[in-house]
């Protein structure tokens, strides 16, 4: 019995990993499809989106990416690129304010601000996957909900920080697996907090309008 669980467990992470892989794959061969610029962010929600379905149970592969992502193409760079113009231009005021002397508060409250655009960019991926609402209210959403969560979101970053340093470390990383275990673990994180969101609505018996899939529709709210 207790080889039996162990070797369930061995297997159960090994087809994670080659999950994450294939994820990865995927993410970075779209992401040069559509020119980098425009390609990550259809790249980045069709993998969110794909993420979702598999913690499901659902059977996804190339073909599916290949057709979500040329569905969500102009959504996916409608809902990413300005939460991710913004983050550049942040850490590009913050690596501004290093480099000077006598710029300590400049340089903390654009880290800060950097920080929580950096949440919001997090968060928006799986928030498409979950929640339909009108594209521009992804990123206002995002943030609120990073703003609202403050230990879901450091758990979050936390997490993208330790991906982050694996990958920097070992740069064969990012081109075979990590990319690919941080959509997956983002994503599947986001959906537990948004759930999370979903039950403390239901118990102050404020469920708000539901779609046909009985997702919440507009309005979303956070508690």
């Amino acid at each position: 019995m207790t080889s039996h669980h162990w070797t369930v467990r061995v297997h159960a992470a090994a087809s994670v990993v080659a999950w994450c892989c294939a994820l990865n794959a995927m993410w970075l061969a779209f992401t040069l499809l559509g020119g980098v610029v425009f390609g990550v962010g259809p790249a980045t929600v069709t993998a969110c989106v794909l993420a979702r379905r598999h913690a499901r149970g659902e059977a996804v592969g190339v073909r599916d990416f290949a057709r979500t992502w040329r569905r969500e193409f102009v959504r996916g760079s409608v809902v990413v690129l300005p939460i991710l113009a913004v983050a550049a231009v942040l850490w590009s005021n913050y690596a501004t304010f290093s480099a000077l002397p006598g710029t300590g508060p400049g340089r903390v409250a654009t880290l800060v601000a950097f920080g929580l655009t950096l949440a919001a960019l997090i968060y928006a991926g799986p928030m498409y996957a979950h929640y339909e609402l009108p594209l521009w209210r992804y990123g206002p959403m995002a943030l609120r909900f990073a703003l609202r969560r403050p230990h879901a979101t450091v758990l979050l970053l936390l997490v993208f920080a330790a991906f982050a340093f694996a990958s920097a470390a070992q740069p064969i990383l990012p081109l075979t697996v990590s990319v690919g275990a941080w959509l997956h673990t983002s994503t599947w994180l986001g959906v537990r907090f948004f759930t999370e969101n979903q039950r403390r609505l239901a118990a102050g018996d404020d469920l708000g309008d539901h779609d046909g899939a009985g997702l919440p529709a507009e309005p979303l709210r956070i508690l």
